[in-house]
């Protein structure tokens, strides 16, 4: 009787002694620093949102959170470094260029975003501006007739080939029927200064970078590129109301990370993210850089990527555009 006993005593210690590992090998993650990697400079809209989002996910993971810009060919420098990180402790804030067409658009860069990095959540979304000189005086309907008539004699400005403003505008073309020329800039401050000088006759501009010169009556809006009104720039009309059907068109800010990142940090990081955009006082935060709260999971992004890629691809494709 007390050899049976004691086979059940031992057969209990070897039951614990198998279960401990299991709990303790369950190390508490991030157990150091999580940096993310932005692809552009300090103060740009990406960097502002890194940095919003920095505090409240430092808190809430109980490690610091380090934000590190690394700058250059449209934010996949920056991609391509997150792509390739080792550490379980790297991710990036990116733009829908650096995760969806960027391979296709030039496949020359050495990461693939469909293939090298994971999604974690779609942080925010804003429609573009069809932005115009200020002395435009059709609007609507009519300002679209003007541009078909005035055909390859007007211009229209981006921050450079393959931009969403450069594609969303081929894509503009081909539904409102019209033949604007592309004139590529440096960056957004010389499109608008273009626009300002009435150098060009359009562009798509981020609302936050549009509206304070339209609200200051230095430019006008004549539509977002979103499906109806955007609450981000609510007075603003869509491009639908002008009779231009069936575009949708979002810039959007995303985290991801690198594939070789374990999904349960992944999703870890996702319901965070999600929790920290969709409280008030963040999402009023967000919306007064000019964009509108999304916070999805990694599925939802990852359904985004592929409809947006699709898209983009196929412009890419009809118009021939090749990088520089």
């Amino acid at each position: 009787m007390r050899h049976v006993q004691r086979r059940h005593v031992i057969a209990a210690v070897i039951a614990m002694a198998c279960s401990v590992p299991t709990v303790f090998a369950q190390t508490a993650w991030p157990s150091k620093p999580l940096k993310i990697v932005v692809g552009f400079p300090a103060g740009s809209s990406p960097d502002l949102m890194a940095r919003a989002l920095a505090e409240p996910l430092q808190q809430a993971l109980g490690q610091p959170v380090v934000v590190e810009n690394k700058v250059g060919a449209g934010g996949n420098i920056a991609a391509a470094l997150v792509a390739r990180a080792t550490d379980d402790h790297t991710i990036g804030l990116m733009i829908n260029g650096n995760l969806t067409i960027a391979k296709i658009l030039n496949p020359a860069i050495n990461y693939d975003p469909l293939k090298d990095l994971t999604p974690v959540t779609l942080i925010a979304t804003s429609p573009l501006v069809l932005t115009v000189p200020a002395g435009t005086t059709a609007t609507g309907a009519a300002y679209f007739e003007a541009a078909r008539q005035s055909g390859d004699r007007w211009n229209y400005g981006t921050p450079g080939l393959g931009t969403v403003a450069h594609l969303g505008m081929e894509l503009l073309k081909a539904k409102a029927g019209m033949a604007p020329l592309h004139v590529p800039y440096p960056g957004n401050p010389q499109v608008i200064t273009a626009l300002l000088g009435a150098q060009i006759q359009m562009s798509l501009l981020p609302p936050g970078l549009a509206m304070a010169q339209v609200r200051a009556g230095k430019l006008k809006a004549i539509g977002v590129t979103s499906s109806g009104r955007s609450s981000v720039v609510p007075e603003v009309p869509s491009l639908a109301e002008a009779g231009v059907k069936d575009l949708q068109l979002e810039i959007w800010n995303a985290v991801a990370a690198p594939n070789s990142l374990p999904k349960a940090h992944v999703n870890q990081l996702a319901t965070l993210l999600a929790e920290i955009v969709r409280q008030p006082e963040m999402r009023q935060k967000i919306l007064a850089q000019g964009w509108q709260v999304a916070g999805t999971s990694p599925e939802g992004l990852a359904n985004r990527i592929k409809a947006d890629t699709a898209v983009m691809a196929e412009v890419i494709r009809k118009n021939n555009i090749k990088p520089n």
